[in-house]
């Protein structure tokens, strides 16, 4: 008889320990079923199953079994078991096989469970499995690339369950949690696991082994988002600091394992390692060129670590430079005059909460520094101390009682001063003498701007100035060859140009030359426009900008040409002043006589107008390079960027756009009844018998969906 393949085999044998585990309360039945289980985590050459059973069994029924027995855990036979029974044969297996499955399960089980002894056995079995470094063999587990695909939803479960453990276990276990649970112990513990995971990384790499920091750098920023960076920080930064001192592994799996942090937790992470690690030569150890590779990074390293958070670390430095006695005798006067402006305008920004907290410290910097200043023999350093002795005590308020010192007020104490108050700018008051009413007005309708530098008189100009963006559409519309040569490149450049130097109607402008650059070049701009509407590192106004600029090219070009030449249709382009009309001394007779020709009746025969020449559609034979593309993504969520999550705004636009798109129905309405009012009513039922019923089904669908339309408006 041929032999079961391995997953039928192992699937039977499991199945029939579930039974026996189910009916059987003898003891004599219940161990053996158990050790069974037991055998396919067995790893030693002692076991008696194969390496692909037990890859099979951890695969597809571990979780299964782990379930059975949580389920299984008021059953008669569990308490039938010896204690040592009890912790080899039944806690063991959730101490062994699959970290990553036994956890999920144990915080499963943690949840539904009843408060109870059941509870508190899975509680202590959940504790054994936190001190045994089963949360390091869960990370390593995922730092191998050999490991079996897992779908990011498990994943993502996994990172909630390991990150929040302490929020879960305190809600279900709340007021008799466990002290390893709390984010005091935990955290710390956590930080342990993940450098020891590291360190098997490290070793990894040197053998010669491939690995993926992926899953430990989402764990480590989604701890760090969530306010736990200094318990974190506190075990791993000094470590990191002292591996990466001579190994240059270890600086590569620090550098990894930033670099592979999500982009939204990386303030998080990089703030913490700020405040956690001694110096900036480790601090670029662990690092490295992060800030050259990651904008992000850059962003909050160079401006805003530096500019918008406030440390008060800083200012205790500023205060204790200040109130050092050696300093103010040693130093020149410009460094001191230097360290107390830096004093003043630090205090000057605290808020009371935060004044309260380094209130104590302050107090300390003022009562030396002015003793220092005021035993100096320097009267300028003497009159520096009772400036900012007088700033700090008025700051502070200390008892209601202000320090007050009698000195001569100069340029130098006025700007001490000045750092203490808000600047503010009063507007000035309006001169009572000489009103503007009593002026005579100029005319200054035919006024011109006055511009430095002349205009462009070509189109690659353009490129390199953006003074030019007043004339850019004009040059686009009246250079149609040279346009299609730049076309693509000075749409990249319309479509990132920001408004840094105030120009006058500037995004009409843009707009307008966007416009323009799709009609002269339709199908290569419309191509790059549509795929950048998918691509990363766009920001929603840029996205909604390029619908807007489809849209009214799409209705610019479905119009025919003029003979004055077709401008883009609703931009508002102009940026010239309507004069006003009393600067005009013949306005009166201008307006006199426009009325007279609106009362004058004219009688004439024939047409007064020639007939509208008929035009090919411009829109038509590149309508499908406007519609299709843009149809192509939208249900595929990017980095940044989910139409149908929390991006729904632009979704709304897109649709908006799209409809402009085909919106064809009013045309064909109107092409249907121009040709039945042109044909004869017989010839009408005799060639059209079959068409004119359909027809007269599908005009009345729509005449009812107009008429419940406007009814639903007007409800």
């Amino acid at each position: 008889m041929e032999s079961l393949p391995p997953n039928a085999e192992v699937r039977l044998a499991v199945a029939q320990c579930f039974r026996t585990l189910s009916t059987s309360t003898d003891s004599k039945d219940i161990i053996p079923a158990l050790q069974t289980l037991h055998s396919y985590l067995d790893e030693g050459p002692e076991s008696g199953t194969t390496s692909v059973q037990r890859a099979e069994f951890k695969r597809a029924h571990f979780t299964r079994t782990l379930q059975f027995l949580v389920s299984n855990i008021q059953a008669d036979w569990l308490h039938g078991l010896t204690a040592a029974q009890r912790t080899e044969l039944w806690d063991g297996l959730f101490l062994r096989g699959p970290p990553e499955q036994a956890l999920l399960v144990l915080m499963e089980g943690i949840g539904e469970l009843r408060p109870c002894t059941n509870l508190n056995h899975l509680v202590g079995i959940t504790e054994n499995f936190l001190r045994g470094g089963r949360l390091a063999d869960l990370l390593w587990s995922f730092c191998l690339e050999a490991r079996p695909s897992d779908s990011p939803q498990l994943r993502e479960t996994l990172l909630g369950r390991i990150v929040a453990l302490p929020d879960l276990t305190a809600n279900r276990l709340h007021p008799n949690n466990r002290p390893l649970f709390l984010p005091q112990q935990y955290y710390p513990l956590l930080a342990t696991e993940m450098l020891t995971a590291l360190e098997r990384t490290c070793q990894a790499l040197k053998d010669g082994t491939d690995c993926s920091l992926t899953f430990v750098a989402q764990t480590f920023g989604k701890v760090c988002i969530q306010g736990h960076s200094g318990l974190m920080l506190s075990v791993m930064a000094p470590r990191l600091s002292v591996y990466t001192r001579s190994d240059m592994v270890w600086q590569r799996v620090c550098w990894k394992l930033l670099e592979n942090v999500p982009q939204r937790w990386v303030e998080s992470v990089l703030t913490g390692l700020v405040q956690a690690v001694s110096g900036p030569d480790a601090l670029g150890r662990i690092i490295g060129n992060l800030v050259l590779t990651n904008k992000k990074a850059q962003y909050v390293i160079t401006h805003k670590l530096l500019l918008l958070q406030y440390k008060y670390e800083v200012l205790r430095s500023v205060s204790q430079a200040w109130a050092n006695p050696s300093a103010v005798k040693h130093t020149p006067l410009e460094q001191q005059l230097y360290v107390s402006k830096a004093l003043l305008l630090c205090v000057s920004l605290l808020k009371d909460s935060e004044l309260q907290e380094l209130r104590s410290d302050l107090l300390q910097c003022m009562l030396g520094g002015m003793q220092s200043h005021l035993d100096s023999s320097v009267v300028r350093i003497r009159r520096v101390g009772m400036v900012v002795g007088e700033c700090l005590s008025a700051r502070m308020d200390i008892s209601g009682t202000k320090l007050k010192f009698e000195y001569d007020q100069d340029e130098e104490t006025q700007e001490l001063l000045s750092l203490m108050t808000p600047i503010t700018v009063d507007e000035p008051e309006a001169e009572s003498v000489n009103s503007d009413d009593e002026l005579t007005p100029y005319n200054m309708s035919g006024d011109q701007e006055i511009s430095e530098a002349s205009p462009p008189r070509y189109l690659r100009d353009c490129l390199e100035s953006m003074l030019s963006l007043r004339v850019a559409e004009g040059l686009v519309r009246k250079n149609v060859f040279a346009t299609r040569e730049i076309s693509v490149q000075l749409t990249k450049v319309l479509l990132h140009m920001e408004d840094k130097y105030s120009i006058k109607g500037f995004l009409s402008l843009r707009q307008a030359t966007m416009v323009a650059l799709i009609v002269t070049d339709c199908i290569q701009v419309t191509q790059y426009l549509t795929t950048e509407f998918y691509s990363l590192n766009y920001s929603l106004r840029q996205r909604l900008d390029i619908l807007e600029v489809l849209a009214l090219a799409a209705q610019e070009l479905s119009k025919p040409i003029t003979e004055k030449g077709n401008s883009s249709i609703g931009i508002a382009a102009s940026t010239d002043l309507t004069p006003y009309p009393g600067d005009n001394p013949v306005h009166w007779r201008q307006e006199v006589e426009k009325r007279i020709q609106s009362k004058t009746k004219r009688l004439r025969k024939g047409a007064t107008q020639p007939a509208a020449k008929a035009t090919p559609n411009r829109y038509a034979p590149v309508a499908g390079h406007f519609f299709f593309p843009l149809l192509r993504n939208y249900d595929k969520p990017q980095v940044t960027f989910d139409l149908l999550g929390s991006d729904h705004l632009v979704l709304g636009r897109l649709i908006h756009t799209l409809g402009l798109f085909i919106m064809v129905r009013r045309g064909v309405l109107f092409a249907v009844c121009s040709v039945f009012l042109s044909m004869n009513s017989q010839n009408l039922l005799v060639d059209l018998s079959d068409q004119l019923f359909e027809t007269r089904t599908w005009l009345a669908g729509k005449k009812n969906k107009n008429v419940g339309d406007k009814e639903r408006r007007n409800l």
